[in-house]
C-alpha cells in the first residue's frame, strides 16, 4: 500500500503542478494566466495526516517568440529581412490552495508579468525598438471537487472545477513608442496585462494507474470571456484603412488539453516522476459566449512536453518545456470580414516561439 501511495502522488503532483498556465507560445497569447489544477494528495511524510491543509505554489514561465506564421505557414522571410516582431515574456505565478477534505479544494492565484517587444512596425517602421509591460495580471479563483474519494481511489480519479477569472491586470497598459504620435500608446495585446474581462473558468483534470509506477494523465482547461471588446486601442487603423476593424482590442477565450504517460520512481520519503506528453493551447476564433469583434490573434500550439516532478517531505520541484511542432494562426472574426469585403483571402500573422521554459515549486505551509 505504500509504493502504490507514493506512486499515486507522483502522478498527482505531477499534475497539479505543471499546468499553472495556459499561454500559447507567441502574440496568439494573451497573458501568463489560466488553469491552475487543485489535488487533494497527501505528501511522502503526511500520508496519515489530517485532510485539511493549506498548498503554496510559485512557477516561473519564460519563452521568446520571433517565428511568424499565417496559417501553418512559416513567413521565414520576416527573418531574412529583419522585421520580425520579438517578445520576451516573464510570468510569474503566485497560487494558494485550501484543500478542506478529501473531495473538496479551492485555490487562488495572481501572475506578475514581465514583457518586452521588439518591433520595426510600431515605431514608424524605420527603426527597431522596444516596448514594455509589467505588473499583476489577471487574478483567479478555482472550486475543484473530486469524484471519487482522493485517499481510496487506486486505479484513478477525475477531478471537475469551475471558477472565475477577474481583471485585476492593467488592460490598458501604456508605454513609449518611437517616431509615431501619440508617443506614449497601449502595448501590443500580448504583453497587455489583463484582457479586460471577467471570465469563467471551467476544467477536468484526472490520472490513471496502468501498474505500480506507470500512468496516465489528462487535462482539459476553456476560460470563456463573455465581454465583447475592453475599449483599448490598438492603433492598428492607422498602419492602413483595411485594418479599421481592429482599432480595439477583443476580450478572447483561452483553451488547453494535455494527455500523457508517466513513470514514477519511488523511495524513503522521496519521488521523481518523469513524463512525455501532448499539449494543444491557444485562443479560438469565436468565444463560446458572446461577440467576438474587433482585434485578436486566434491560433493554436500542439507541443510535446517532456517533464519532471520531485517530491521529498513537505515539498515538490517541478519543471517542463513544451516544444511546438505544430504553430497555426487562423483566420479571425475581421480576417474574415475583410476577405468577404475585398474578394481577396485575408489572414493575419502572429509570432510563435519554438518552446517554453517552466519550472517551480510547491510546498505544505
Amino acid at each position: 500500500m505504500k509504493f502504490f501511495y507514493k506512486s499515486l502522488i507522483g502522478i498527482a503532483v505531477y499534475i497539479l503542478f505543471n499546468n499553472n498556465a495556459v499561454n500559447a507560445q507567441g502574440c496568439v497569447a494573451i497573458r501568463g494566466n489560466g488553469s491552475f489544477l487543485t489535488m487533494e494528495h497527501p505528501m511522502l511524510d503526511t500520508i496519515a495526516a489530517s485532510e485539511s491543509s493549506w498548498y503554496f505554489t510559485a512557477s516561473y514561465r519564460y519563452f521568446k517568440s520571433f517565428r511568424h506564421f499565417k496559417g501553418t505557414e512559416e513567413q521565414k522571410q520576416r527573418q531574412t529581412l529583419h522585421n520580425e516582431v520579438v517578445n520576451f515574456q516573464n510570468t510569474i505565478d503566485l497560487a494558494l490552495t485550501r484543500n478542506f477534505d478529501r473531495y473538496w479544494s479551492v485555490t487562488v492565484g495572481i501572475p506578475y508579468l514581465i514583457n518586452t517587444r521588439s518591433s520595426l512596425y510600431e515605431h514608424g517602421g524605420a527603426e527597431r525598438n522596444r516596448s514594455y509591460s509589467h505588473g499583476f495580471g489577471d487574478a483567479r479563483i478555482v472550486g475543484n471537487r473530486w469524484l471519487f474519494d482522493s485517499h481510496t481511489a487506486k486505479r484513478g480519479n477525475i477531478q471537475v472545477g469551475l471558477g472565475v477569472k477577474l481583471p485585476t491586470g492593467n488592460y490598458n497598459y501604456m508605454s513609449e513608442f518611437k517616431n509615431v504620435t501619440p508617443t506614449e500608446r497601449p502595448v501590443d495585446q500580448s504583453i497587455q496585462l489583463g484582457d479586460g474581462g471577467v471570465g469563467i473558468i471551467a476544467e477536468v483534470n484526472g490520472f490513471m494507474n496502468f501498474g505500480s509506477s506507470f500512468g496516465g494523465y489528462t487535462n482539459l482547461y476553456y476560460m470563456a470571456n463573455p465581454r465583447n471588446t475592453n475599449g483599448t486601442r490598438t492603433y492598428r487603423e492607422t498602419l492602413r484603412a483595411s485594418l479599421a476593424n481592429e482599432s480595439i482590442m477583443s476580450v478572447p477565450d483561452q483553451f488547453l488539453a494535455r494527455l500523457g504517460v508517466n513513470y514514477t520512481l519511488s523511495g524513503a520519503f522521496k519521488a521523481l516522476t518523469v513524463s512525455a506528453g501532448g499539449r494543444i493551447e491557444g485562443i479560438p476564433v469565436r468565444d463560446l459566449i458572446g461577440k467576438s469583434d474587433a482585434f485578436r490573434r486566434p491560433g493554436y500550439v500542439l507541443s510535446v512536453e517532456p517533464s519532471f516532478n520531485y517530491s521529498f517531505k513537505r515539498f515538490n520541484l517541478f519543471a517542463n518545456v513544451p516544444i511546438a511542432v505544430k504553430r497555426d494562426r487562423t483566420q479571425s472574426v475581421t480576417d474574415k470580414e475583410n476577405t468577404i469585403t475585398s474578394g481577396v483571402y485575408t489572414i493575419g500573422d502572429a509570432a510563435f516561439a519554438d518552446y517554453s521554459i517552466n519550472f517551480g515549486l510547491s510546498f505544505k505551509l
